[in-house]
């Protein structure tokens, strides 16, 4: 099925990050709305869906926070705990790339690799909005009642 080659052509593409940025625990894709598109395969799949929320939450925050105080387009998100980091990157249009790094990672060599990644697959990362046809003008699809 189409669906699953491509989940399993991202997995493939995170592995690859995982291995090649030293010091990543994991990576995942997901879409603008916070749906998991792919994961590495040191993330339980329920882990990568925990993920993924959290990322979309902290990439719509900086999004807003850019607005309002006229920062420009987020470019990149890292939240530094005690013994890890989170970085979440755009990659193409609606569609993010978020990993897990150890404390002690080379936080710049991290960020080069996902800009890398966004550069080289980032056309096909982007995630196509959700369908709106047979929807009358002014109702939002999926919502009881079109609201």
């Amino acid at each position: 099925m189409t669906t699953n080659n491509a989940a399993r052509d991202l997995d493939w593409l995170l592995d690859e990050l995982v291995e090649r940025a030293v010091g990543t625990r994991c990576a995942i894709l997901l879409s603008a709305d916070g749906l998991l598109l792919g994961r590495s395969q040191e993330l339980a799949k329920e882990d990568a869906e925990h993920l993924s929320a959290v990322a979309s939450a902290f990439q719509s925050l900086a999004r807003g926070t850019g607005r309002q105080f006229d920062g420009g387009k987020v470019l990149q998100t890292v939240v530094e705990m005690e013994r890890a980091y989170l970085f979440v990157t755009s990659a193409g249009s609606g569609a993010c790339l978020s990993l897990i790094a150890e404390e002690n990672s080379d936080v710049g060599l991290i960020a080069y690799e996902m800009n890398v990644m966004v550069q080289q697959v980032g056309k096909f990362l982007d995630a196509a909005p959700r369908p709106t046809d047979n929807v009358p003008d002014g109702q939002v699809p999926g919502s009881p009642g079109g609201r």
